[in-house]
C-alpha cells in the first residue's frame, strides 16, 4: 500500500509514502472535514490511498495570478 500525494490541478506526483501501516492522525487526516476528506482522499482498487494537494508550481501560479481562484480549472 502507497500513500500517493498528486496535484489536484496538475496532476503531477507531488510525492508518496511507501509503508503498510499508516498513522492517519500523524498525517492530520483527522484535522479535515468529511467533505474535505471526501473530496482530497481517494481510495484506489490497488489499495493505494491518493491524496489531492497542490504542487509548488501550482501554488506559485495561484499565487502571481489570484484570480485563478475564481476557475475551476487554470491549466489548459
Amino acid at each position: 500500500m502507497a500513500i500517493v500525494y498528486k496535484c489536484s490541478h496538475c496532476d503531477n506526483l507531488v510525492g508518496q509514502l511507501d509503508h503498510h501501516t499508516v498513522d492517519t492522525q500523524a498525517l492530520g487526516w483527522n484535522n479535515l472535514s468529511s467533505e474535505d476528506r471526501k473530496q482530497m482522499i481517494q481510495y484506489q482498487n490497488n489499495g493505494d490511498i491518493q491524496i489531492k494537494t497542490i504542487c509548488e508550481d501550482c501554488q506559485e501560479s495561484l499565487d502571481r495570478n489570484p484570480h485563478y481562484h475564481e476557475l475551476d480549472f487554470f491549466i489548459q
